[in-house]
């Protein structure tokens, strides 16, 4: 009785603190200033969503979540990836055409 008393205060409290992190993640996509802000803005909050479904598995002790959490997490980590390689080919190009 006590222990699923505690859960459910750690769950509540943890999806304050994800919701927290999710708007100041937001606020940090949309203000920038630069891309490589806006991407961590973006993988940061694509964590926290991870986050949000794994607490939300552990809450309704429903499985499936788990499942999403794991797949948004492997496509946001391609797709943080690609921003990085974006990023770097963009610094490379406009080196280039410094040198020009």
């Amino acid at each position: 009785m006590v222990a699923a008393a505690f859960l459910e205060l750690a769950t509540e409290i943890a999806f304050g603190l994800l919701i927290l992190a999710a708007f100041g993640a937001f606020v940090r996509l949309v203000r920038g200033p630069s891309l490589a802000d806006r991407v961590v803005a973006l993988d940061l909050l694509s964590v926290t969503l991870v986050a949000f479904a794994a607490v939300y598995a552990v809450r309704t002790e429903e499985v499936a979540f788990l499942d999403v959490s794991l797949a948004l997490a492997l496509v946001a980590f391609f797709t943080t990836v690609v921003f990085a390689r974006y990023i770097e080919q963009s610094a490379a190009k406009d080196r280039q055409e410094e040198n020009r």
